[in-house]
């Protein structure tokens, strides 16, 4: 006669087997508080469905490093093309190089990268999707912190970290040591029934949001600078003045938002640039040092101070920083009628063509000036300049960028400039309704001055002079971007906080105290961490060994109390590895 065993439904080996699993799950569930990635159906029909899903879709992680991604290839082109914010000149040459391309590049914004619609569109998408990320997972891990790490699992040999041994000290005793230890260990930690939980690393989560906030910063500072930032240039010969307004720029580019009452109310003087130049050896010629030494005051009524400014040594005034860039020579210039009245007398800046400041530049008389029967004209010289003439070669090319051969070639016109209001360029000359004059051979008046030569005009017209006193005038550019700290200060936090988010690990521990059916202690200690860690087996054999110490094992059935050697073994159901503790039996 045979007998049939019958399993209870909630008995059964697979039951039994799915609720430690749920047991270990739910001890693990909230080392992190990143969202869960569920593959779900599409919804049904209905805008709230599809509303719900998008948002869902937006806020995942997959979506925000995409969209991460797609800011960083799109500022690509902003970088390799360019920009009409930076230099429209440049953007012309490039529409006059590239019939063809350029306005499929029009189309699609790559001139103004930074202000087109699909760049705006990824990094709004991006603000949103981070915000989305933020604020959900810092609410949890709010309630986290607010809250206690969870009970001990039923069977903490299977998890990865493991040890147990027998003592003849009272559970109690073995409890409180253990929450002693943790709580020394600066691990949270409190009694949970016949076990002590703990939990360590939240500045792991910690850095993972500040993070995400910093990149949100950095997006809200790279909005700000580009929306209302200003980026101009100030020619200045030695002894000008510039005050920081719209009408005082050479030239002025600013974001969308910008207004002229967002200007740093400040002004300088440029008393005195120097130069140094290697005079010898393979780098002659080579600049060693740029210095413009200047008298500023901030706001209308500031106090006037002196500093130098250099290269990559910018002034900087409150959200203003003021760069020296640029470089050149200004000769002094003097112009006489007929009659030998002054008409024009001033430092004209020349633009330098090569590394040894080979120049040229225009000087234009407009008014002030008759000609030899009383009659109002207007002169215009082309002038080129070098600062060190090499008379052996007879080329206008300089020979070394400072000043110890300067001479000036100027030929001369007469007629209309053609200016009429008209904007004109100070470094080009309309020949349109000009007139050159001629020598007495009839050729196109010419001549090479020195310092202090005068060119004689014919027909009694008059004369040029180059002056003895060279000046010398400086280029600044004057960059006004607001959100530069807060831009640095997010991108350190970035920095910091995805580093602690690396490093930090968060990790569990459970120390379980009970009385065996022998009357004897038994102690299990087991550890869960966030991700693979090979310190957490570490950690939890240090532990074991301190509370050993003060719980020390006891000798197990049919062993010989006075026999030091300790017998190792594993559970034969243990699917993870049993991590041994110094000293302690197994």
């Amino acid at each position: 006669m045979s007998t049939t065993s019958k399993t209870e439904p909630g008995n059964s080996p697979d039951a039994a087997e799915g609720r430690e699993q749920e047991d270990l799950g739910a001890a693990g569930s909230q080392l992190s508080t990143a969202p869960r990635e569920e593959l779900s159906n599409a919804p049904g029909l209905g805008v709230i469905g599809w509303a719900r899903w998008f948002w869902r879709q937006l806020t995942s992680m997959r979506v925000a490093l995409l969209l991460l991604l797609l800011l960083s290839l799109g500022a690509i082109p902003g970088s390799l093309i360019p920009q009409s914010g930076a230099d429209a000149s440049k953007v012309e040459d490039f529409r006059a190089a590239h019939r063809t391309l350029a306005p499929v590049y029009d189309k699609l914004g790559l001139f103004h990268v930074y202000s087109s619609v699909w760049f705006s569109a990824i990094y709004i998408l991006l603000f949103v999707s981070l915000i989305g990320c933020i604020v959900p997972r810092t609410w949890q891990f709010v309630g986290q912190l607010r809250g206690r790490p969870p009970g001990a699992p039923k069977r903490l040999n299977r998890l990865p970290a493991y040890t147990t041994w027998r003592t003849e000290a009272d559970p109690e005793q073995v409890r409180e040591a253990a929450l002693a230890l943790l709580r020394k260990r600066r691990f949270r930690a409190h009694a949970a029934g016949d076990a002590v939980a703990a939990e360590k690393g939240y500045l792991r989560e910690v850095g993972n949001l500040i993070f995400h906030i910093a990149l949100i910063v950095l997006l809200i500072a790279f909005a700000s600078g580009q929306l209302y930032k200003s980026d101009g240039t100030k020619l200045m010969v030695e002894g000008d003045g510039f005050a920081n307004a719209i009408p005082m720029y050479d030239d002025i580019q600013s974001g969308r938002l910008f207004i002229s009452d967002d200007l740093v109310p400040f002004s300088f003087d440029l008393k005195d640039f120097e130069g140094t130049y290697e005079v010898s050896g393979p780098n002659r010629g080579t600049p060693r040092t740029f210095e413009a030494k200047i008298k500023y005051s901030k706001g209308a009524y500031g106090k006037e101070q002196s500093t130098t400014i250099k290269v990559n040594e910018p002034l900087k005034i409150d959200d203003a920083k003021v760069y020296l860039v640029s470089h050149g020579y200004a000769p002094v210039i003097t112009v006489r009628d007929g009659k030998g009245k002054e008409v024009f007398h001033d430092a004209v800046p020349l633009l330098p063509l090569d590394g040894n400041i080979t120049s040229n530049g225009v000087v234009k008389v407009m008014d002030g000036y008759r000609n030899a029967q009383g009659q109002k004209e207007q002169l215009g010289f082309q002038a080129f300049f070098v600062p060190t003439f090499d008379a052996n070669s007879g080329t206008m090319l300089s020979r070394f960028p400072a000043l110890v051969n300067p001479l000036l070639a100027v030929n001369a016109y007469h007629g209309d400039l053609g200016v009429n209001g008209i904007p004109q360029s100070v470094y080009q000359l309309d020949k349109t309704h000009m007139k050159a004059f001629k020598d007495g051979k009839g050729a196109l008046l010419k001549k090479l001055l020195q310092p202090g030569d005068t060119l004689t005009l014919p027909n009694g017209a008059g004369s040029i002079t180059f002056e003895k006193d060279i000046k010398e005038w400086a280029g600044f550019e004057i960059v006004q971007e607001p959100g530069g700290g807060w831009a640095l200060g997010g991108a350190l936090a970035a920095i910091f906080g995805l580093a602690g988010s690396l490093f930090i690990q968060r990790r569990r521990v459970w120390v379980r105290a009970v009385r065996g059916a022998d009357g004897v202690t038994v102690v299990e200690m087991a550890g869960l961490g966030r991700s693979e860690s090979a310190k957490l087996p570490e950690e939890l054999g240090d532990l074991a060994g301190t509370l050993y110490d003060q719980a020390p094992g006891a000798a197990g059935p049919g062993e010989d109390p006075d026999d030091d050697s300790t017998e190792h073994s594993t559970d034969d159901s243990a699917e993870s590895p049993v991590v041994p503790a110094e000293g302690a039996e197994k």
